[in-house]
């Protein structure tokens, strides 16, 4: 048979043959850690997700809520006034909250793909702050670890952040090295080599979300890398048990493990 002769049609997909992609969706923050005094007038963060990611940016995740919660706690000592950046930002709510708190600059970054800049972009945009502030203080940047950060150095006005937000982020094993690597060149190192309080911090908040022994291990050798092979001195702040697991539809006897908020705090050495 000819392939004139072919129906032009015939290679086409009907028009009902993939499923629509999934629409962007949003969930309530409620700020619980600050004082009325320190809330702006802001008691809660209403937040645009995007409808499905294959970088996970779809979800509000256990240890992304113990982040926001950690950073309105210690807003006064860790964000006010300070440079800030976040990695796989996400919804970006850290950020977000990071600017509402008093940071003098703030970076949102996350992968380079188009919906999940438009999705932080977003928030930003929402955020019911004054436009003159968000503007001077909130950045959004795609961002692949381990890449030059010339252009984050950029926005910070200077070479260094003060605090580094890492959520959710060490399930990537693969990635472990570009991202430490990332930390150590955007991190202010110490001012007093005696003092490990007088540099910068890296707030590193995850939970094992895929139980086998190995990858739980491969999970804690982020902590181990960030020792030994990047020079960072690593503080375990605390383990909590959520009231939840990320995804209640996996196996039973994991629960108790996947339910685990695990927060860790990098300091610089150097």
């Amino acid at each position: 048979m000819s392939d004139d002769l072919l129906p032009s049609s015939l290679f086409e997909e009907p028009p009902d043959f993939l499923p629509p992609p999934a629409e962007a969706h949003f969930v309530n923050y409620s700020r619980t850690h600050n004082s009325p005094a320190d809330l702006n007038g802001i008691p809660s963060i209403h937040l645009r997700l995007v409808g499905k990611s294959p970088l996970w940016g779809h979800l509000l995740w256990n240890a992304g809520i113990y982040t926001a919660n950690y950073v309105d706690s210690h807003a006064k000592t860790l964000i006010k006034g300070k440079k800030v950046v976040e990695f796989g930002a996400a919804s970006a709510l850290p950020s977000l909250l990071c600017c509402i708190d008093g940071a003098d600059k703030v970076i949102a970054t996350d992968y380079p793909d188009a919906d999940l800049l438009y999705n932080i972009n977003y928030n930003v945009e929402h955020l019911p702050i004054d436009k003159a502030i968000k503007e001077q203080v909130l950045k959004v940047e795609g961002f692949i670890w381990g890449n030059d950060v010339s252009s984050i150095r950029d926005l910070l006005d200077d070479r260094y952040a003060d605090f580094i937000i890492m959520s959710d982020l060490v399930f990537n094993h693969t990635e472990h090295q570009k991202l430490l690597r990332s930390c150590k060149e955007l991190i202010r190192p110490l001012a007093d080599k005696k003092d490990r309080e007088s540099g910068g911090k890296c707030l590193v908040v995850w939970s094992p979300h895929r139980p086998k022994k190995e990858m739980v291990e491969n999970d804690f050798r982020f902590f181990e890398d960030a020792k030994e092979n990047f020079g960072f001195d690593v503080e375990f702040v605390e383990m909590v048990h959520w009231d939840h697991p990320m995804f209640p539809e996996d196996p039973k006897e994991s629960e108790e493990l996947r339910k685990r908020v695990y927060c860790y705090i990098l300091r610089p050495t150097w």
